[in-house]
């Protein structure tokens, strides 16, 4: 891995297949989480940023939708190919300014990668039906049609994964795309443009502008869009919802989350503790898949906590570039003291203290915290309630299989959740009875491969239609009925 940092400088918007300098007077600080050295500056988009930006965007549009799908992918597969030759520079620069570890950069670059290889797949997945003789001489097909300009409002957390969650599908389609990456990670948006512009795509056909909550709203607004996808907080997804849906567009907005594991009396303790370990601490806790959440059966609660707060104990919290690293920081001081509230909630409710993230050796600069885990938590304390964002897992105790059904559908969210045991009976009724979009059975992370929706429910989404798979077809498209009557004379 190299050291070489000189590339993290200048962050420009990527309009008409050229780098523009943000013309507006805001912006903020790109900050190498593990340091706290200022990486960059990020100047912040103006209304006029964002307009040019989509009028670019609706003239490629006329010309990109009329473009043959078979010619359209290409760029798709060389943008595959350039992703998968600079994954490991990519993954070092979203380490820097996110975070989190080498590995788990890897990891969400290929998840991302996953979604290329699928839009490769247009031609086929846009194919709508055919019926001939529908009626006496007249035959019917059904056609699916590009719309316009569609944009994505990408988050800190996942800024190379979840931008390929919908560019290669909007543009796979016929649409033009604008991207708004998070002012937090923009360097890996930035590196992934330079890689779109490489692959050959039309100039205006994908876009990008830096920006904050103004820019956003501009996005929202402009009758130059068609529709939106966002992933973010629960409360910032609802107004991406209504202020979008209110100007005429189509929207998914995906929320946050509180997950849970379940952990039925017939489990594999051993290797149930180690998948909730990882899947309540991967990325420091900040992602919407993260189980911070365990429901555990009486039955052997006392072993599976013994068992969970040995590991989180003995996980390595540093640098995410350093080898053999569990654990990154969080991603500014800021989060971090409002997960510290947090854990001064849970003690303050009662829960017991079995691993104390505050006490852990992590280094004095940046923004780390180590693993926190609390037992016996009661089901309506905070931080089994409430979105933390961050490496605190909050053990609860059920009576039955039923009882821990009944706490998992308790939550106010329904975006993912886990089951470990040993009877196909428990995983039916988890399966059937369980509120939540992602499910997973002896897996920690309830994560579905790019040719399947990304589910969500409930205070997790906001919209129809999810990222990922069919239903980004469906998104960035309409259909339309063709009929076709030649009477002979």
């Amino acid at each position: 891995m190299s050291a070489d940092t000189t590339r993290l400088v200048d962050l420009h918007n990527y309009v008409d297949g050229d780098w523009r300098a943000p013309s507006g007077e805001e912006g903020q600080r790109v900050v190498n989480t593990a340091t706290n050295e200022t990486l960059a500056e990020v100047t912040f988009s103006t209304t006029e940023d964002v307009d040019a930006a989509v009028q670019t965007g609706q003239s490629a549009f006329e010309t990109w939708r009329e473009t043959p799908v078979e010619q359209r992918i290409q760029p798709l597969f060389e943008l595959k190919q350039l992703l998968e030759e600079h994954q490991e520079e990519i993954a070092e620069t979203l380490v820097r300014e996110h975070g989190k570890t080498f590995d788990e950069a890897m990891g969400e670059l290929r998840r991302g990668i996953e979604n290329v290889e699928v839009a490769c797949g247009i031609p086929s997945m846009m194919q709508a039906g055919h019926l001939p003789n529908a009626a006496p001489e007249i035959d019917e097909t059904a056609v699916r049609k590009p719309l316009g300009v569609f944009a994505a409002v990408t988050p800190f957390n996942f800024p190379g994964m979840i931008t390929l969650w919908f560019l290669p599908f909007a543009v796979a389609t016929g649409n033009a795309f604008v991207l708004k990456p998070s002012e937090k990670t923009p360097h890996t948006a930035q590196y992934i443009m330079e890689l779109v512009d490489e692959a050959g795509f039309p100039d205006g056909v994908v876009q990008m502008v830096h920006g904050g909550a103004d820019t956003v709203n501009a996005l929202l607004t402009h009758d130059g869009i068609e529709g939106i996808s966002f992933v973010g907080s629960t409360p910032v997804a609802q107004h991406i919802y209504e202020t979008a849906a209110e100007h005429g567009k189509r929207v998914q907005a995906q929320g946050g989350a509180k997950n849970h594991i379940v952990v039925a009396e017939s489990a594999d303790l051993a290797f149930a503790a180690d998948q909730t370990i990882s899947s309540a601490f991967a990325n420091a806790g900040q992602r919407c898949l993260a189980n911070p959440v365990a429901v555990v059966e009486d039955a052997v609660y006392d072993e599976f906590a013994e068992r969970v707060a040995d590991r989180a104990e003995g996980l390595t919290v540093a640098e995410g570039l350093t080898g053999g690293v569990d654990m990154g920081p969080l991603i500014t001081p800021d989060h971090r003291e409002r997960v510290l509230e947090y854990i001064e909630t849970g003690v303050a409710e009662g829960g017991d203290l079995l691993v104390d993230g505050r006490e852990i050796d992590v280094p004095d600069e940046g923004t780390f915290l180590g693993p926190t885990v609390f037992g016996d938590v009661d089901p309506d304390a905070t931080v089994a309630r409430e979105e933390i964002f961050g490496p605190v897992l909050a053990l609860l105790r059920a009576d039955d299989f039923d009882h821990a059904i009944d706490l998992v559908n308790r939550s106010d969210y329904g975006n993912a959740a886990s089951l470990f045991t040993d009877r196909g009976g428990d995983a039916r009724r988890f399966r059937h009875d369980v509120e939540a979009g992602n499910l997973a059975v002896n897996a920690g992370t309830a994560a579905p491969m790019a040719f399947f929706h990304f589910g969500g429910w409930d205070d997790s989404f906001f919209g129809d239609l999810h990222a990922q798979g069919e239903d980004m077809i469906q998104f960035y498209s309409d259909k339309a009925v063709y009929i076709e009557r030649w009477p002979d004379r």
